[in-house]
């Protein structure tokens, strides 16, 4: 739950290697480094981030494991094309937030999901066990009781990622970065829990999730989920658009 605490309380950096990795993929992302050009040497970097030259090839070897990069001997180190980058990655999902969110990215995001959650749901009205259906009424109960931002938005992620975990299938569940991303997303811009009228519209949504799974009813459980997803992405568009936040 990275991204959503993050955006909860804020990033917390807790060495040296998290803090450059931090800095570098943020400049990366954000476009002070763009793709197909070549790094600064070391020493640069080194003297920026007053740091030891172990700590920042350590921090470089996680950035290439993210996508990010690609090292070569004698040329130097390369920015890869943001086609290569990893999207699932919560930390690559973060460095979009703080580089600005765009209306493509939130549209690719809500396309993502609806390519995945639905049937998830689906699978799981054949296959969830009945403690994981009680969890799920629960945690949407949790939801439309929630009187703060965050008791809301940590109930419904749970929900979402109890949901993945109980369609049985567990490349589901290895997704879920995905979910944070869109809920973290929310919670900056457009939380329902602001709104008693709204908090109790989107909980409902996700009772009607639970009303499907119980009844082992896959289309209806696909449906529910599409609903909650559409509902969500237009809540945070709109949100986007009334602060002028959006751009392409």
């Amino acid at each position: 739950m990275a991204l959503l605490k993050s955006a909860i309380s804020g990033p917390v950096t807790r060495n040296s290697h998290a803090f450059v990795v931090n800095e570098l993929g943020t400049a990366i992302v954000g476009g002070e480094f763009p793709p197909g050009s070549l790094l600064p040497a070391d020493a640069e970097f080194e003297e920026r981030f007053g740091v030891s030259r172990t700590v920042l090839r350590e921090a470089m070897k996680t950035l290439a494991a993210k996508g990010l990069i690609f090292p070569r001997a004698r040329i130097g180190t390369r920015v890869n094309d943001s086609t290569k980058w990893n999207l699932f990655d919560a930390d690559v999902l973060g460095w979009y937030f703080a580089a600005g969110i765009t209306d493509d990215f939130l549209r690719h995001l809500c396309e993502m999901r609806l390519s995945f959650e639905p049937f998830a749901a689906r699978l799981a009205a054949a296959n969830a066990k009945s403690e994981e259906i009680v969890r799920l009424k629960e945690l949407a109960h949790q939801m439309g009781e929630s009187r703060s931002n965050e008791a809301f938005a940590l109930a419904d992620l749970d929900f979402h990622l109890t949901l993945l975990a109980a369609s049985g299938n567990p490349f589901m569940y290895s997704v879920g970065n995905l979910i944070e991303a869109a809920l973290a997303l929310a919670f900056k811009l457009s939380s329902p829990a602001e709104d008693p009228d709204r908090r109790a519209e989107v909980a409902h949504s996700h009772h009607l999730v639970v009303e499907a799974l119980e009844a082992r009813d896959g289309d209806a459980a696909t449906k529910a989920m599409e609903a909650v997803i559409m509902k969500g992405s237009e809540r945070v568009t709109a949100s986007i658009d009334a602060k002028g936040e959006g751009k392409k």
